[in-house]
């Protein structure tokens, strides 16, 4: 920590955040404080639905309740703090504190690439190998699924990070955006870092867009597979299929578009940053409730046997 701090003179960034207009501030302030409410509600009540109800025990709920928990945590890191500043005349975040920001969100977004990549996988064997689905997708396999998604979400934001923290910060100090990301905090460094931004790239945006197509092309072909058939199972499994996809196709996009080609400045990153880190985790936990009978029934058990036993009190 001495170390970086005896190389840069820079202290704290400025954050620009969205709008210099107190009043459309506070407009921003009213909409993302409802939204990170609404995250916060949706994702819990899948966590604790699928927790608490039995008929959601099998490794597809397992799957979402973890995509909930990590959707949880990514839109933590930086939310709050943007909330706030929407409200603060000069938006400032410590040295260490964008470095954490920064370390946070590359560590659950990481995680939850590698989540999506197992809840595929989850999918094929249910549709191509349905006799043994449940030997295949047994607990321990489940289990070792998550730890990957932990290590994943570990080893790609430490491989970045290890050489973003001992960069040195000499001024400007301005990221335009609403709060601290790797490409634009790295353009700020007072050093070559030619090579460090080689690898955001090729650590964020090309393993997201490997990951992406790597993703897609299975989806597509079980699809195609699937509407072959015309049974009441197989619509399920289409509704089930196309809201992985959509999840898949909202995370992954605004990550390719920023990450794959990071440093030549588009405006529209700031606004794809607020999609990535704020209204992905708000729609995730929405388009499976509203696309999954099941999850709609088991939500609807949970309220009722809260609201009759406050009753009963």
């Amino acid at each position: 920590m001495d170390l970086l701090n005896n190389r840069s003179s820079v202290s704290e960034f400025i954050l620009l955040g969205l709008s210099s207009s107190q009043e459309i501030q506070i407009f921003f302030f009213a909409i993302f404080f409802l939204v990170y409410v609404a995250i916060i509600v949706g994702n819990l009540l899948i966590v604790i639905s699928v927790i608490l109800d039995n008929h959601l025990h099998s490794p597809m709920y397992f799957f979402l309740a973890n995509l909930s928990f990590f959707d949880l945590c990514l839109s933590s890191v930086a939310t709050p703090n943007v909330i706030a500043d929407f409200l603060r005349k000069h938006k400032t975040i410590s040295l260490w504190g964008c470095m954490a920001q920064m370390y946070f969100m590359h560590f659950f977004g990481g995680g939850e690439m590698s989540l999506l990549i197992a809840m595929a996988i989850d999918r094929y064997v249910a549709i191509y190998k349905p006799l043994h689905y449940k030997t295949i997708m047994s607990r321990r396999v489940l289990i070792v699924f998550l730890l990957l998604s932990w290590a994943t979400g570990f080893l790609h934001t430490t491989s970045q990070m290890v050489f973003t923290v001992g960069l040195p910060f000499c001024g400007p100090n301005i990221v335009d955006s609403i709060f601290c990301d790797l490409p634009l905090v790295i353009k700020l460094a007072c050093t070559e870092t030619y090579i460090l931004e080689l690898l955001v790239i090729a650590n964020s945006g090309l393993l997201s867009l490997i990951c992406f197509i790597l993703l897609l092309i299975p989806y597509v072909v079980m699809l195609v597979t699937i509407w072959q058939h015309s049974s009441s199972a197989s619509s399920k499994a289409v509704s089930t299929l196309s809201a992985h996809i959509s999840v898949v196709t909202l995370f992954f996009g605004p990550a390719i578009f920023i990450y794959a080609f990071p440093f030549n400045g588009y405006s529209i990153d700031k606004f794809l940053s607020v999609f990535y880190s704020i209204i992905t985790p708000l729609l995730n936990p929405i388009i499976y409730t509203l696309r999954n009978q099941e999850m709609k029934a088991a939500i609807r058990r949970l309220s009722s046997q809260h609201v009759g036993s406050w009753l009963t009190h």
